[in-house]
Order: C-alpha cells, then structure tokens, then sequence
C-alpha cells in the first residue's frame, strides 16, 4: 500500500499534471469570458441584424415537443465560440511571433561522406560505411 501512496505522490507532483491542472483552470475561466462574449455581445448584434432567433422553432409529433430552435442556436453558439476562441489564438500567436527572438541555429552534427555519400558524425575522421579516409 506504501508503494502505491509513494507512487501517486511521484504522480502528482510531476510538472505535466500540475501544468495540465493550471491549463484546465484556466480553460474554465476562459470558456466564461468567450461564452459571455458570444451570448452576450455577438449574437445579439447578429439578431439585431439579421433577426435570427431559432429558440422559439419547435416540431411536436406524437404530443412531444422536439426544440430544434434550440439546438440549432446551440450550434451557432458553438460555431461562434469556435470562431472567437480561433481570432483570439490567431492573434495571440502573432503577438507571441513578433516577441519571440529568433533562436540561434544548432551546430550541426553530422556530415556527408564525400566518397558513399553516407551521413556520418561530424568529427569522424573515417567513414563508418565505406572506410574511405576523409580530410580533417
């Protein structure tokens, strides 16, 4: 039992979990903010423009009401958020691209034989697969 607690204490105190839990916190918050901005703010103009309002469109059949307004709203709701959520990460990226410093490039590590034309290490000084002497 001891090494099962010990295991779940290495578990939790990894960095991914305690990322990942600060990335779905967040992620909450955020849905709030987008889903006010859409209900709120978007789809109201939307209405106020083109008049769409499906929520009141019901189908009856055997004395069952079927809401398909709703669920049709629901969808715009969902493709508006989706939308929003894409402008928003789209200008985050730029922003993060235009702050970002170039990296330096990495020193390469291998080279090509220029006998077999294999890929060899860098401070070979003989190739691996045709045993051709190569220049220092």
């Amino acid at each position: 039992m001891k090494s099962f607690i010990n295991e779940f204490k290495e578990f939790i105190s990894r960095g991914n979990v305690m990322d990942m839990a600060v990335g779905i916190i967040i992620g909450g918050a955020f849905t709030a903010i987008v889903t006010s901005l859409v209900e709120d703010i978007i789809t109201p103009i939307i209405g106020m423009i083109g008049g769409f309002d499906f929520s009141s469109f019901v189908v009856t059949v055997n004395n069952s009401n079927i809401a398909i307004g709703k669920f049709i709203n629901a969808v715009i709701n969902f493709l508006l958020i989706a939308f929003v959520l894409f402008s928003v990460i789209k200008a985050m990226n730029k922003a993060a691209a235009i702050v970002k410093k170039p990296e330096e490039e990495a020193a390469p590590t291998t080279k090509m034989c220029p006998y077999c034309k294999s890929e060899i290490a860098i401070e070979a000084t003989r190739c691996p697969h045709c045993t051709s002497q190569l220049d220092a």
